[in-house]
């Protein structure tokens, strides 16, 4: 922001709003009206709405300097998310931390899924056990335990740090008796007769090369772990995939979050494996989004 000293129009909310939505459009940041809002309501300690209620109401000093100190790091191009520390992901708000990736909307679609496959198999009030692979913040763990009441979660990942949010998104969220977190790198910590009715995940699938071509705010920032799929962005599916028979229960499901990129190579995989695939779901823009399987009959 410009130098108050030399600047003898008040501060508004109005005008820290505008200045502040100008500042972020020059920097080439995406969203800069709404980046603005969220900012400035986190300072503020309201609701984004309510910001345009106090358009004239001036802005005390100790909210121009949080404020200003918020600006600056967006600017540099760290995640609002980070700064304000949640997201909002299903309706439900998350504590975010730069130790988790930050939950996107297309990552909805898995939710949906696997309440809608519940409701259709007849599961939505029976007992349910469901393992969350690469929690992060948990945000698929806890949407499950939250919206099917008799499910059982298990939530697995290699990060304690990713673990330790995700735990407290869970007792957020009034879930955590139902969900158990275990640091472990994909099923290796879990006892070989834990077996699962829905198998979900959101695993890194970012190659190398794609990691250096990713936007800035996403590559500098976000957890490298929960990006990085290996050489061919591959790997961690490949071990999943691979594991898969001796975790799915008879009629199982797996639900798995993919990148476009990857879709065919991800179908082919599943092919060749000894579970049935089902039909991709396509994400609003029409790209391969979710991949579904199935334990055939003959698994």
């Amino acid at each position: 922001m410009p130098d108050e000293k030399n600047n003898p129009e008040a501060w508004t909310i109005g005008r820290l709003l505008n200045w502040t939505t100008d500042f972020f459009t020059q920097q080439g940041l995406e969203g800069a009206r709404l980046d603005a809002e969220v900012l400035l309501a986190h300072c503020r300690g309201c609701q984004r709405i309510l910001l345009y209620t106090m358009f004239d109401e001036q802005a005390p000093e100790k909210l121009r300097s949080d404020f200003r100190q918020l600006v600056r790091h967006r600017a540099a191009g760290k995640p609002v998310a980070y700064l304000v520390g949640s997201k909002e992901f299903y309706s439900l708000e998350f504590q975010v931390t730069p130790d988790v990736l930050i939950p996107r909307p297309e990552t909805e679609l898995l939710v949906v899924a696997i309440l809608d496959h519940a409701k259709e198999q007849g599961r939505g009030a029976a007992p349910l056990a469901i393992a969350d692979v690469g929690t992060g913040s948990g945000v698929l763990a806890v949407c499950a335990a939250k919206h099917l009441p008799q499910a059982e979660v298990t939530a697995l990942d290699k990060s304690p740090a990713a673990l330790k949010v995700a735990s407290g998104n869970a007792e957020r969220h009034g879930v955590s008796q139902r969900v158990q977190f275990v640091e472990s790198d994909l099923f290796t910590a879990l006892p070989s007769t834990a077996t699962f009715d829905f198998v979900i995940s959101n695993p890194p699938y970012i190659s190398p090369e794609e990691l250096d071509g990713l936007e800035p705010t996403v590559r500098d920032f976000e957890p490298r772990l929960a990006l990085d799929g290996g050489v061919d962005g591959m790997e961690v599916i490949r071990q999943l995939v691979a594991g898969l028979p001796q975790r799915l229960r008879p009629d199982g499901m797996l639900l798995m979050e993919i990148s476009p990129m990857i879709a065919p190579r991800v179908e082919s995989l599943l092919d060749a494996s000894p579970l049935e695939r089902l039909e991709t779901i396509k994400d609003l823009d029409g790209h391969a989004r979710i991949v579904q399987a199935v334990v055939g009959s003959s698994s």
